[in-house]
């Protein structure tokens, strides 16, 4: 089995394994949520689909990786839910001539530019690509622990890792509805900020509480996609050593 086929058989594993309890968003209660379901199922099993049939007439390993698509990656996602959130909190709790303000700003969207940009150097080098996905999530470290000193400097209480609103929390999370990005994207609403879980109104508690359990959700999805490039990185090598195989493989075609 090629890692490609390995990818995407780990890609529906959640399907295989679904469950009441690992249902994302929950069991739905409605013909709604129910159709919603299964189209999600459909588009996951469709996406694999065309993953492995693209390219499956050529000979030969590809000379540049799949790269891009970062949109669609989850810890993507979260890193995009925490840098718009970090943006309203530190616009309603935290005074803009303070140096916090700005590094807890760019904390966060270090966490989701660099798994941007990450995803799109992998085209020529898996090696980068490891390091800036590295890069985020050590950015996202460092807002954690600002949002751990915020909550401790103001006697304010932290969630535990399962108390019911921090588990609420990741529960919704799971369902990671696709209109919540859709919404971000939309050229005529540049300006409007990502926040379905309502920070605009919360409380400084549950806004920093919240943030502080998707950052958690964030850090825990890149961490497994490192543990993947690393492998892949292992198996099929960097830009020079494809490089060097094709021009052997060109080579002893044409001689």
């Amino acid at each position: 089995m090629t890692a490609k086929e390995r990818r995407c058989l780990k890609r529906l594993e959640w399907i295989a394994r679904l469950t009441p309890e690992t249902c994302p968003g929950g069991v739905p209660t409605d013909e709604r949520g129910w159709r919603g379901l299964v189209n999600r199922m459909v588009r996951e099993v469709r996406g694999v689909v065309l993953e492995l049939v693209q390219g499956s007439g050529r000979s030969g390993e590809l000379l540049l990786h799949q790269h891009g698509g970062y949109r669609k990656l989850r810890g993507f996602q979260a890193a995009s839910l925490v840098y718009d959130g970090t943006c309203i909190f530190c616009d309603r709790f935290i005074s803009r001539r303070s140096r916090t303000h700005d590094q807890m700003v760019q904390a966060a969207r270090s966490g989701r530019q660099n798994i941007a940009e990450g995803s799109m150097a992998a085209a020529t080098s898996r090696k980068t690509e490891l390091k800036l996905t590295n890069v985020a999530k050590a950015s996202l470290e460092e807002l954690l622990l600002d949002y751990e000193d915020y909550l401790r400097q103001h006697k304010l209480r932290q969630w535990a890792k399962d108390d019911p609103e921090a588990l609420a929390v990741r529960r919704r999370f799971r369902g990671y509805p696709d209109s919540w990005f859709q919404e971000s994207d939309k050229s005529d609403k540049p300006h409007q900020r990502l926040d379905p879980y309502e920070i605009t109104g919360a409380s400084a508690e549950i806004a920093a509480n919240t943030l502080l359990c998707l950052i958690h959700q964030a850090i825990y999805l890149l961490k497994h996609q490192l543990k993947t490039l690393e492998k892949s990185f292992l198996e099929e090598g960097g830009f020079t050593e494809r490089l060097y195989r094709k021009r052997q493989e060109h080579r002893r075609k044409n001689s």
